[in-house]
């Protein structure tokens, strides 16, 4: 009786283990294993996987995150620090659940769905994500129609309109290669974090005030409203769409296919996503913080749109304040049409295997978010706009969970993550982390109901 012959040491942890296809097509097969990993120090390595963390951590300071990081600072100044820093921990754990993925399986989050769930339920996840991703969409059209309206005058309605020119800019960087479009999304995110290192040093803010906010408090719980604001900051935090996206464009290195190219690759990817997603806990930090400075700390306590700061900023906190927080609103809204677009197409292709023209795409989904926004903008402007972007992140919380879960699911699962498989501390700490955003998102769509219907 002969001995069975040995796995070959590429095929230690395979990718097809425990899924219903033996092989998938790559998601954003134009860019897949396009970008080489370099060998030698470990700063090298670390510069060849930067750049997905930074397209995932858009979507963490997007304009549908600055009206409940406004009201917050403006209502209880610096308290709710601690929020912002707990979901940025949950965004760094979960997005690093979703590199693993991409990496380990070579599937991301939509393709493992589409492997393992019946087509029924894979239409209904695709629907529950594409209007995710229109309600984000709508929320970055109506962010960058903001910014253009408080810097140039444009009205609102032309605003939104002038955002669906994006599609030719995406259109441009993703012929000229990724790696080109990772760099504009850094340029841009740099921009965000410099805008608002000036609105800090301008507004002086309490440095032993910022540092306790950062010091979790049970008054938090205890208080109705802030109660609300502090859920709203977690569901505008974490955004659905990010771990379909994470899941695929890790895929764009070429690490080694072995155990020990996968390990490494999932280090680094961590890595990478963590250093990013501290970026976007600064601005979201920074963007409370100012609110607190300068609006609840002179008596403005109901500052909650982004209109209504502009104007304060400037009187307040002293000369070019304004401009530079309008500056930094457009860079976000730019930096966040850019990671849509490949959203919605990994998306796509995931649940349904349907390739669209990247432009085509584009047009789609900006089409769905376009006619809502200037429909409301035409009808009741300003002030209808600013509940738009509200009922946007009230739609993404709803989809959240229907994300989340899949992805702790599927990286728990020992035989789809072979020797990767999340360890007994982690499944437990993101189960946790799921039913805890399921359970608070519930709770402020019931108060956002309430709210509404009176």
């Amino acid at each position: 009786m002969s001995l069975p012959k040995p796995i070959p040491p590429s095929r230690s942890v395979t990718p097809d283990r425990g899924w219903r296809r033996a092989r998938v097509a790559p998601s954003l097969a134009e860019v897949y294993r396009s970008i080489p990993v370099s060998v030698g120090h470990w700063w090298r390595k670390i510069l060849a996987f930067a750049g997905p963390g930074y397209l995932v951590a858009v979507g963490y300071m997007d304009p549908g995150n600055w009206a409940t990081d406004l009201a917050g600072g403006s209502a209880f100044g610096y308290t709710l620090l601690s929020v912002i820093l707990l979901s940025n921990l949950m965004a760094v754990l979960l997005q690093g659940l979703a590199s693993k993925l991409g990496i380990v399986t070579g599937r991301d989050l939509a393709q493992a769905c589409r492997d393992h769930y019946s087509p029924g339920a894979n239409i209904a996840l695709w629907l529950l994500c594409e209007i995710a991703i229109a309600a984000c969409d709508l929320a970055e059209v109506i962010g960058a129609a903001i910014a253009l309206n408080l810097l140039f005058g444009i009205p609102l309605t032309w605003g939104v309109v002038l955002t669906a020119l994006d599609v030719l800019l995406v259109l441009f960087l993703q012929n000229k290669g990724f790696r080109l479009l990772e760099a504009l999304v850094v340029a841009l995110v740099a921009t965000i974090g410099l805008c608002f290192l000036f609105e800090i040093i301008r507004s002086r803010p309490d440095l032993g005030g910022v540092a306790s906010g950062f010091i979790p408090r049970a008054e938090v719980v205890r208080n109705r409203d802030m109660l609300y604001i502090a859920i709203s900051i977690l569901g505008a935090t974490v955004m659905p769409h990010n771990l379909y996206l994470h899941s695929s464009i890790v895929q764009t290195r070429r690490y080694e296919e072995t155990t020990a190219g996968r390990r490494e690759a999932v280090r680094y990817a961590f890595v990478d996503s963590t250093i990013a997603l501290t970026f976007a806990l600064f601005i979201n930090a920074a963007i409370l913080i100012v609110s607190a400075a300068a609006f609840h700390s002179s008596g403005h306590t109901a500052v909650a749109e982004i209109q209504d700061a502009y104007k304060l900023l400037t009187p307040l906190v002293g000369a070019g304040a304004s401009a530079v927080f309008a500056a930094a609103l457009l860079a976000s809204g730019l930096n966040s049409t850019l990671t849509g677009t490949l959203a919605g197409q990994i998306v796509m292709e995931g649940f349904l295997h349907i390739r669209l023209l990247p432009w085509v795409r584009r047009l789609i989904t900006r089409g769905v978010a376009i006619v809502p926004a200037v429909v409301t903008a035409i009808l009741y402007g300003e002030s209808g706009t600013a509940r738009l972007l509200v009922l946007s992140q009230v739609i993404l919380s709803l989809q959240l969970s229907f994300a989340v879960f899949p992805l702790v699911r599927f990286t728990s699962e020992r035989a789809k993550m072979g020797e990767f498989v999340n360890r007994g501390w982690l499944k437990f700490l993101a189960y946790a982390v799921a039913l805890a955003i399921a359970a608070l998102n519930a709770w402020l769509l019931v108060q956002s109901v309430h709210a509404w219907s009176r």
